[in-house]
């Protein structure tokens, strides 16, 4: 690693909240988090869940000390959230996913919302996004009526949303993609891979303010967590009728896509910069807005997006998981100020995390990649939950952070549906009217906005 390189930054920025001890402050502590290492200390991969056996020292008084040039100090980063979700929309008596639904539609929820609604590549989908909201309270009440209004809307033409990642039994072949320029292009470009987005995600955005090395250095580290979100989030366990074995097969379709998956790892912002501007060089894209990673620093905002997860058919499951999201990117920040970051793992090793949580949820466990083992979903919750309480409580999200046992405990989406299925097949419907029966669960669950 050179001087250049250097992860830890000459900046001062001021603490959010003051650290209390814990496993993010002392190097004998239990975390996974590590120091950011001198250019001669190797790293070590030993220790159990989130631990940490050997400290390499701090390179602030080596190879920071060589910059020729001063820092830039940013102000701290705000921690706002927005979201966007996606939702099929289906016929209320067939079940069924529309094939088109009326232009009419999206002018009566855009004259409602205001800039909050879109269309999405599928003339059958519609996407919305709540406002940037300074704390998770205010994210409810934007999804909430977001939620509400489109029902309400999508009701009067005999339709209805679902918050499901993909539907139980509907064919894309049936479907056409949204006449606009830019799903125009995509589907020119894409094609076959293209024609089966029948898919939907949540995407959450976390401010991080104008520091855009500060959003490379959290991309890098953020990585390590997305098979923990995407876990929590799946609903997407059936395509075309049948049981994928999948909880989230949502992502076998997306992956066909260019441009995927884990992002790359980025030593500055003008590095990554000049990657994205290969591309438009080349005439492949034509800004970084075609970078569908599972997290990537928005073109458009000053924020992170978190583009892994499912979209979730209940709204707590949602806000849940968007305030985990912002609480370790806070948790991680809070380790850079303390001149510490989280240990940078390899592609394969992340790929094989990723995966389990795609094929199993929250079933079989997450690898313990200090440990070489297998640790239960559940110790892996508890210890994450353990690391960001302090994140929680100055965001104002202990009770969101709180309801992730609930995901756990219940299940997520894809449970609930494979669940739906298995009883309506019990109680003697025919595998049509089970998965009948699916579509009905997922509609009263999008639309149930309050839970007691």
């Amino acid at each position: 690693m050179s001087a250049t390189t250097c992860p830890i930054r000459a900046r001062t920025w001021p603490i959010p909240s003051t650290p209390t001890p814990g496993p993010a402050a002392s190097p004998t502590a239990s975390s996974r988090s590590t120091r950011t290492r001198s250019p001669t200390t190797p790293a070590s991969n030993a220790g159990p869940i989130f631990s940490q056996t050997s400290w390499p020292t701090s390179c602030a008084t080596t190879a920071c000390s060589r910059w020729s040039t001063p820092k830039v100090v940013h102000d701290a980063p705000p921690f706002t959230l927005g979201i966007e979700e996606e939702y099929l929309l289906v016929d209320k008596e067939t079940r069924a996913v529309t094939d088109k639904a009326p232009e009419s539609l999206f002018e009566e929820c855009e004259q409602r919302l205001k800039g909050r609604v879109a269309h999405e590549f599928l003339s059958s989908q519609i996407e919305v996004n709540t406002r940037v909201c300074t704390d998770i309270a205010q994210a409810r009440a934007e999804l909430a009526e977001l939620r509400t209004t489109v029902a309400e809307v999508a009701g009067g033409y005999g339709l209805a949303p679902i918050a499901a990642s993909t539907h139980p039994f509907s064919l894309w072949e049936a479907q056409h993609h949204t006449d606009r320029a830019r799903y125009n292009e995509i589907a020119r470009d894409i094609q076959a891979p293209a024609q089966r987005l029948m898919i939907c995600g949540m995407h959450v955005h976390v401010g991080l303010g104008d520091d855009d090395e500060l959003r490379i250095d959290l991309l890098n580290q953020i990585s390590y967590f997305l098979p923990h979100l995407l876990a929590l989030s799946t609903s997407s366990p059936f395509w075309r009728g049948q049981d994928t074995g999948l909880k989230s097969y949502r992502l076998s379709i997306f992956d066909e896509l260019p441009r995927t998956g884990l992002p790359n790892q980025f030593q500055s912002f003008s590095e990554y910069q000049r990657h994205v501007q290969v591309l438009v060089d080349a005439g492949l894209i034509e800004d970084a807005t075609k970078l569908w990673w599972d997290v990537r620093p928005s073109a458009r905002f000053p924020t992170l997006e978190m583009r892994i997860t499912d979209v979730c058919p209940l709204m707590e499951d949602a806000l849940a998981i968007a305030a985990l999201f912002t609480c370790i990117l806070r948790m991680l920040y809070r380790l850079k100020l303390q001149n510490q970051r989280w240990r940078i793992y390899s592609p394969m090793l992340l790929e094989e995390n990723r995966w389990r949580a795609q094929r199993y949820g929250l079933d079989e466990g997450l690898v313990d990649f200090g440990k070489g083992e297998v640790v239960p979903f559940g110790l892996l919750l508890d210890e994450i939950t353990g690391l960001i309480a302090e994140d929680a409580d100055v965001l104002g999200c202990t009770a969101q952070i709180t309801h992730l046992k609930t995901i756990r405990a219940r299940g997520t989406g894809a449970h609930r549906q494979l669940a739906a299925r298995a009883e309506a097949i019990a109680a003697g419907a025919t595998p049509d009217a089970a998965l009948a029966a699916v579509v009905d669960r997922l509609m009263a669950e999008t639309t149930q906005v309050l839970e007691s």
